[in-house]
């Protein structure tokens, strides 16, 4: 599978699941800007429902791999619409943080996987 970055902002904080545990990375970010879906999938989340994720959509990409995308201003699909890689899928926001970013997780067979280790080189 082929991955790409979900907005073009810097990585501001790390994945980490020691000392201060981060199960994705947290790209710097305005509110408004948009943020795009990384592979090709599925909507199976878009809500408000997981405290500390403030708006969030959740793309299924196959039977191995999720992403989600955290603190959004906007959710521009539902559960159960198609997503496109490069497709606009949220705004940039601060729901459930205190800064304007976008927290990007990729899960694999259900686990936090280290995104930088699946993304192009910047």
């Amino acid at each position: 599978m082929v991955w790409s970055w979900p907005t073009s902002g810097p990585v501001i904080e790390t994945f980490s699941l020691q000392g201060r545990v981060n199960k994705g990375i947290d790209l710097a970010g305005k509110q408004g800007e948009p943020v795009f879906a990384a592979a090709d999938g599925k909507v199976v989340y878009s809500g408000t429902g997981l405290v500390g994720y403030g708006n969030l959509i959740i793309i299924k990409h196959n039977d191995s791999y999720l992403s989600a995308y955290a603190h959004n201003s906007r959710l521009l699909l539902k559960e159960g619409e198609s997503a496109k890689a490069g497709q606009k899928i949220a705004e940039i926001g601060s729901t459930g943080t205190n800064r304007d970013k976008l927290h990007f997780e990729i899960r694999r067979d259900g686990k936090p996987v280290n995104p930088i280790s699946y993304l192009p080189r910047r």
